[in-house]
């Protein structure tokens, strides 16, 4: 399946605590989609969070964080693993 970096940015700032929650959400809803949330990384200084994401496409990886917690990305892109 193709891999997905999304990119949210929360203005009033973001804290790891929520995000690993956030995640947590996103796991209990993902087999419903045929997606896998693999990792995530937080800028708490800029209010960025990346997420690497397996899925059929890039709405698939939305619906997820839509019905686990309502924080759809502001940005997705289709990226390939590299060495």
């Amino acid at each position: 399946m193709p891999l997905f970096m999304d990119v949210h940015t929360i203005a009033d700032g973001v804290g790891i605590d929520d995000v690993a929650k956030a995640h947590q959400a996103d796991l209990a809803v993902q087999g419903d989609h045929d997606v896998q949330y693999l990792r995530y990384w937080v800028d708490e200084s800029q209010g960025k969070i990346f997420c690497l994401v397996d899925a059929p496409d890039a709405e698939a990886a939305n619906t997820v964080h839509r019905e686990a917690h309502g924080l759809v990305a502001d940005e997705i892109y289709l990226v390939e693993e590299g060495v």
